[in-house]
């Protein structure tokens, strides 16, 4: 419907008292994601066939008149009078572009989002623009997580598919985004290597981190490309002296490259601004999407059927901080109730976390939880989701429930068959609570990081032992994933990664050093992660999980002998 109204040059609304009782709300959320939310334009053409009460926002239109049979030709006559007279004045047709193939395109790991976007008009302006333009090289959009960032942007590159993704040559898409709110170190190694080698780059795996992000920022501006950086917050400081620094070197020679020049655009999302493009302000733009407008959530819940006065759904909206996500899944709780009432928001209880970790969404992730203490299957898949930090393959989560059942975490769901198993995930889905099955990856599940993040710290608290146990689980799973033992790339050891993290987080930070870390990865004195593969970043990223504060207090479970070897081991690895 929306690719519709955007691609046809006019839209007729009939009006009759069933389409308006019972679709309208559902169009109106489809015209206010356009770019002309106010019919500027006059692409809507409404006409009235039957009596009934025009919505609120098109009682400013004029609309034909066709409720006496006997005036219809007349009516009729008027119509096409005024739709000759708009055409006259039509802007020039847009350019055609030609199809881009398949070959150059990648966005297979941008995360699954919904389509729902209310109050954005500007932000997709303003890509479109910087598309467009020759001022514009990087446009970063900065909030926390779940006001809908990746939503924008995956929202704007349908309409560029639409178009044929308007005269671009390559589209690249990577996500960072799995870590949620947590500080500990992620590499970018991962997507320097396979966009080198995507891009073209006939040694990916040679040269210093510097020396790769160069480039790899070299090739990018070849020809026209867009590239789209998603969640890139893991691969900044959150210290205070250094806020929002991105802390990989290729990384940052890549975004400062391309914010000096870059023939194409790059957007990235992430939750805290990034100091190195404030450099090239009249290059790169940093836009805050922290809220959403209290008409834009009004008319979200609105759409969603929620029941109460505009004045009571403005206030539900500032009472969750006008955060997008938090309004999506408070729509979702509020449909227990009968009536929909939106006065019911008011009842959610508080809980003590911070702005900074969630605290508008997790209050009804909270809230959806307890519902939940009746029948445990839902409670328990989404405490499984909350051992990940990325999309879980079923075959992973296989690992964990198929075996002995785990108190308090799989009793349930291992017992569970597979009509239960979709029926779980059905109703999952329709509470917003895990994503929409991926055509890509359809045997993957994914959640937003919060919700995994928020199920992770419930488990870990409350039930330690489960939690180690599940964990235990994925370590032994992922090591055994490498078809060779000793893997030659960093793609192929990705597996070993998750094994060596997994092992740390059961708290088998000696064995998991030994077997994974220290034998598979580095090979010993050969250091072949450093070395061969040239990934410090990652190896970084693998060292924090020795701590249990990064950098600050190493695991306790460790010996005190190897604790001074882990400190020295990753201070060796900063320096270099």
């Amino acid at each position: 419907m929306e690719r519709a109204v955007e691609t046809c040059e006019k839209t007729i609304l009939v009006f009759t008292p069933h389409w308006v009782e019972s679709e309208f709300s559902q169009f109106e959320g489809v015209i206010l994601q356009t770019e002309s939310p106010l019919n500027l334009n006059k692409k809507i053409l409404p006409l009235m066939l039957q009596t009934c009460d025009i919505p609120k926002r098109l009682q400013i239109l004029t609309y034909a008149n066709f409720k006496d049979e006997n005036e219809w030709n007349s009516e009729l006559d008027r119509l096409i009078k005024q739709i000759k007279k708009d055409f006259d004045c039509l802007e020039p047709e847009k350019n055609k572009y030609p199809s881009l193939d398949v070959e150059n395109i990648d966005t297979t790991r941008l995360p699954q989002t919904g389509f729902e976007l209310f109050g954005r008009q500007d932000e997709l302006k303003l890509l479109n623009e910087a598309w467009e333009s020759d001022r514009t090289n990087v446009v970063s959009f900065v909030a926390y997580g779940g006001v809908g960032k990746s939503t924008l942007v995956n929202k704007w590159l349908e309409k560029m598919r639409w178009d044929n993704y308007r005269g671009a040559k390559k589209v690249f898409a990577w996500s960072f985004y799995s870590q949620g709110t947590n500080e500990y170190v992620t590499s970018a190694d991962m997507f320097i290597n396979y966009a080198l080698n995507w891009f073209g780059d006939e040694k990916p795996e040679k040269g210093s981190a510097w020396d790769k992000g160069k480039r790899l920022a070299r090739l990018v501006c070849e020809q026209k490309t867009l590239l789209i950086l998603d969640g890139l917050e893991p691969l900044q400081s959150g210290h205070d002296f250094e806020r929002g620094k991105i802390k990989d070197p290729a990384l940052t020679m890549l975004i400062t490259d391309l914010a000096k020049y870059n023939e194409g655009l790059c957007i990235i999302t992430t939750s805290e601004r990034i100091p190195e493009l404030d450099r090239y302000t009249k290059k790169s733009k940093q836009n805050n999407l922290e809220r959403i407008s209290d008409e834009a959530g009004r008319k979200l819940l609105e759409l969603r059927g929620m029941r109460g006065s505009e004045n009571e759904l403005e206030q539900a909206v500032n009472e969750f901080g006008n955060h997008a996500l938090a309004i999506n899944l408070l729509a979702e709780y509020l449909h227990q109730f009968p009536g929909h009432p939106v006065n019911k928001a008011s009842e959610i209880p508080d809980i003590n976390i911070s702005v900074e970790k969630g605290k508008y969404p997790r209050r009804i992730i909270e809230a959806l939880a307890e519902q939940f203490s009746e029948s445990r299957l839902e409670f328990e898949l989404l405490s499984v989701l909350g051992l990940f930090d990325r999309p879980a393959e079923k075959d992973a989560i296989n690992a964990i429930i198929n075996d002995t059942p785990i108190p308090g975490l799989t009793r349930q769901l291992s017992k569970i068959n597979e009509n239960d198993w979709n029926n779980l995930l059905d109703n999952l889905r329709r509470q917003k609570l895990i994503s929409k099955k991926s055509e890509h990856r359809p045997d993957t599940l994914d959640c937003h990081p919060l919700i995994r993040e928020h199920f992770g710290e419930k488990l870990k608290n409350q039930n330690s032992e489960a939690w180690k146990e599940a964990h235990t689980r994925l370590y032994e799973y992922c090591k055994n994933l490498p078809e060779k033992e000793l893997p030659d790339t960093l793609e192929e050891m990705e597996p070993l990664f998750a094994s060596f993290m997994h092992g740390c987080l059961a708290g088998k930070h000696l064995e998991a050093g030994n077997d994974v870390y220290w034998k598979r990865i580095m090979r010993g004195n050969k250091q072949y992660l450093r070395y061969k593969l040239g990934a410090f970043s990652a190896d970084l990223a693998s060292l924090s999980y020795f701590f249990e504060s990064p950098w600050k207090k190493a695991a306790s479970s460790l010996p005190e002998t190897e604790k001074a070897a882990v400190l020295s081991w990753a201070f060796y690895t900063v320096i270099c």
